[in-house]
């Protein structure tokens, strides 16, 4: 494993230097995750946080954006996504990111080996911005532990799509919801809710 303030990080993403002391004090006063993963894509609370215009007009450039959480326990990679934006994502406890690159995609059939995969710790406090090409999916933390992370993205992305795509060719097969490529490993069960199945290797584990 790596750490997000090394250089190796640096194909995937960038440090975002802001003071998180109100946010991780927001995320504490959330109910605790017992199994699984929840994602709200924006909450209310955090947006009301002098953080979420700061990130909005100095990050995103102004552009409308939503500024939720993915919480819970989990230790499997599952799935990868991507999407056409940079995503910023702010760690509220300790954690650890599974990433990828877009470029290792085998678009002839819409697959991606999870050899590739790199794992990347992340402090308590830390922001980073994922970059639109990086491959990533719900964070994990060792030994069973539950992890807290914002998640801030231009608006409506990982919203249901307002309008399917008109052929399921190529990278269309990947389009899971507004702004969201997915491709899963069979261990995932994505496929029952309409996710592609395409993750050859092992589910990584952190």
């Amino acid at each position: 494993m790596k750490s997000v303030l090394d250089n190796s990080f640096n194909d995937y993403g960038k440090i975002i230097k802001i003071d998180t002391t109100t946010f991780i004090k927001t995320m504490a006063g959330k109910d605790a995750i017992k199994d699984g993963v929840v994602y709200e894509a924006s909450d209310k609370a955090l947006e009301r946080l002098p953080l979420f215009k700061k990130i909005q007009n100095e990050v995103f450039g102004g552009l409308n954006i939503e500024f939720g959480f993915c919480s819970g326990r989990n230790n499997k990679l599952n799935a990868v996504e991507y999407h056409r934006s940079s995503e910023i994502d702010i760690a509220a406890t300790d954690l650890i990111l599974m990433l990828g690159r877009q470029q290792d995609i085998d678009y002839s059939n819409n697959t991606y080996k999870t050899e590739n995969i790199e794992l990347f710790f992340v402090p308590q406090g830390t922001a980073v911005e994922l970059y639109a090409t990086t491959l990533h999916y719900a964070p994990c933390r060792q030994n069973g532990e539950e992890f807290r992370c914002g998640v801030i993205l231009p608006k409506g992305t990982n919203m249901p799509l307002p309008e399917k795509p008109s052929s399921l060719d190529g990278e269309n097969r990947l389009l899971f919801a507004e702004n969201k490529w997915l491709i899963g490993h069979a261990e995932s069960n994505i496929d029952k809710d309409g996710g592609f199945i395409g993750l050859s290797g092992e589910n990584t584990q952190c």
